[in-house]
């Protein structure tokens, strides 16, 4: 069976498009089709929930759209770039000038303050430390923080060490935010917290793709797609405010 392509709000204007997307993981004899003729666009300042249950290809599709990974077949243009045949080396370099990602866990470094850990995207791109603590002092103020720089982690609640994450992902200017269950780990009054910044960011003109498996977080965007056994089924606008 194969799916219609979704409806193409993006146009001419598309910031990342995939067109008929498909990711085969091999091991010996055994083939798992995990994503299936995924066409679908964005457009620069879109704000867009991918929701699927666990086993949908959800994180397949969030690792391909952050350039993690390479798709089986089909193409996937991110900012007029094709990255669908690009070495690892290249998809590093595009993942550091294009991507910011924001992850359920944090991942931030427990020893370091605030301000080193959201450096780090610029030290992998060889600034000067000078410019470098500037810039994570003022992405830490975007975020709310300003008064937060030098504490570490776990000085910080769940929602201000969320939001040291997205000042990280926000600290190299990148063309699309990339948001993998942000909301995860953190209680309701953070969730609200940190879907508030969202929405400020996405007001802001920032393009957004958060993926998630919570209909009431996924309300938040303007946009809604569905995923299942590793295909696109609908799209949604939310008109959630």
């Amino acid at each position: 069976m194969t799916t219609a392509p979704l409806p193409d709000p993006a146009g001419d204007s598309a910031l990342l498009r995939l067109d008929d997307v498909g990711k085969t993981y091999r091991s010996g004899n055994l083939e798992v089709e995990a994503l299936r003729h995924v066409t679908l666009s964005v457009a620069a300042g879109d704000y867009v929930a991918v929701m699927g249950p666990s086993g949908s290809g959800k994180s397949t599709l969030m690792h391909i759209l952050g350039c993690l990974d390479v798709p089986t077949t089909g193409t996937y243009l991110l900012a007029g770039e094709d990255v669908s045949t690009m070495r690892e080396d290249q998809l590093a370099d595009v993942r550091n000038r294009r991507v910011g990602f924001v992850f359920q866990q944090f991942n931030l470094l427990p020893t370091m303050p605030a301000w080193r850990n959201v450096e780090l995207p610029l030290v992998y791109a060889g600034m000067h430390r000078a410019e470098r603590r500037e810039r994570a002092v003022e992405a830490l103020a975007r975020v709310g923080l300003a008064d937060r720089v030098d504490h570490r982690p776990g000085e910080l609640s769940g929602g201000q060490q969320q939001r040291v994450s997205v000042a990280r992902a926000l600290v190299t200017e990148p063309t699309l935010i990339l948001a993998d269950e942000p909301t995860g780990n953190l209680d309701s009054h953070s969730t609200e917290d940190v879907l508030s910044l969202f929405h400020e960011l996405h007001d802001q003109g920032r393009t957004i793709v958060l993926i998630t498996h919570e209909h009431d977080v996924a309300a938040q965007a303007r946009r809604q797609v569905q995923i299942r056994d590793g295909r696109l089924l609908d799209a949604t606008l939310a008109g959630a405010r």
